[in-house]
């Protein structure tokens, strides 16, 4: 049956409220409006921003369908679109690309200046949601809400991938790989020989391994209170695992006690200001870089020790791994079919949409990196 220009009842997942459990409702889906795509959704990774949405770290607008690592199939198009079309296959995009602003036209300015998730405004590019249930309407999340089987987006927060990428992990690209293996590969630009220290070991933190690992690294340093996850962090390259809690010092001494004179590259990978003082700790004085990835919660500030900020050490932050994401995460989808990057390791469980709840688990207790919901 064709559903173009027509509303699509289907399936999603509704945060009804902020810290409340999700539900999967029956909801509404409007056609895209001029400047939009809408998706079936075949896969969707479950990320860490998605539980700071949940738990009011992120400020956004409720009720919500949470989910921004998506792929999917163009079921449809507004006007004015051009750069997809019914029946290509497409990641969600956390980050837009509008191709316009003076992010975009930088030559090494990635964070669009037309889309707001830190706060997200939860509505579309003019205000509005395509989304209800219940004669209720219901918000966006970072303009993408992946955790339903259609969603809307706009164009310049889609891309067209090859035909040839597996729905069922291919989801990963559009936000955990190009993050974390382009923080490390391409942000960071990790030297070969060199030590690395990654605070967290979950989704994003995994990928970060992979890249130090691929770029040459000899020593990889992990932290993170789970020792569920050393197994899996030593499988992909971690040569050292620190639990903090086991420590009878602060993390950042015992890395310079293990290094001699730190590390020169680290990466904050959970979100917490005290995990992004401690790798800023954790860094060579001299030429260390220390590379903030994860979303600290709003109006939280970054405290640092003032005169060692001349020393010559650097802190940067890097979002989706400094990749302009239309232009570059295609490719990064092609390298993973000409086997020249795996990201296999990082889909440990994948299950139907239906069972959500049990995939929340899994991410909440450490026992997945990613887990990757079918629908």
């Amino acid at each position: 049956m064709d559903t173009t220009g027509k509303t699509i009842t289907c399936r999603a997942a509704i945060a009804w409220k902020e810290k409340s459990p999700l539900t999967i409702e029956e909801v509404q889906v409007e056609p895209p409006k001029a400047g939009e795509v809408r998706i079936k959704m075949g896969s969707s990774g479950i990320c860490g921003s998605d539980d700071h949405v949940l738990t009011g770290d992120l400020s956004m607008k409720f009720p919500l369908i949470p989910g921004h690592e998506g792929a999917g199939i163009v079921e449809s198009v507004g006007d004015g679109v051009s750069s997809v079309k019914p029946g290509d296959k497409v990641l969600t995009l956390i980050i837009p690309q509008c191709r316009e602003c003076d992010a975009c036209l930088h030559s090494q300015g990635n964070f669009c200046d037309k889309q707001d998730v830190l706060p997200c405004s939860g509505v579309m590019l003019d205000g509005t949601s395509r989304f209800s249930c219940r004669g209720q309407k219901v918000y966006h999340s970072f303009r993408t809400s992946t955790f339903t089987e259609y969603t809307v987006v706009p164009e310049i927060s889609v891309v067209k991938i090859d035909a040839a990428a597996p729905m069922d992990k291919v989801c990963l690209f559009s936000c955990c790989v190009p993050t974390g293996y382009g923080a490390a590969v391409n942000s960071a630009k990790v030297t070969p020989g060199s030590t690395c220290v990654v605070f967290g070991l979950g989704g994003i933190g995994s990928a970060i391994v992979m890249g130090c690992k691929a770029s040459g690294a000899s020593r990889i340093i992990g932290v993170d209170i789970n020792e569920q996850k050393f197994p899996r962090a030593r499988a992909l390259g971690v040569t050292d695992c620190l639990n903090p809690n086991k420590l009878k010092k602060p993390v950042h001494e015992v890395v310079m006690e293990m290094t001699g004179v730190g590390a020169e590259f680290a990466f904050e990978a959970i979100g917490k200001i005290e995990t992004m003082v401690s790798a800023w700790n954790s860094c060579n004085i001299s030429y260390g870089v220390c590379l903030i990835l994860g979303v600290a919660p709003e109006d939280t500030q970054l405290p640092l020790e003032a005169t060692k900020i001349i020393s010559g050490k650097t802190m940067k932050g890097v979002c989706l791994g400094d990749y302009k994401p239309r232009d570059c995460i295609p490719q990064l989808v092609t390298d993973y079919l000409q086997d020249k990057i795996n990201i296999d390791p990082l889909v440990t469980h994948q299950l139907p949409f239906n069972q959500l709840q049990k995939a929340l688990e899994l991410y909440h207790t450490g026992k997945a990196v990613r887990c990757v919901l079918l629908f």
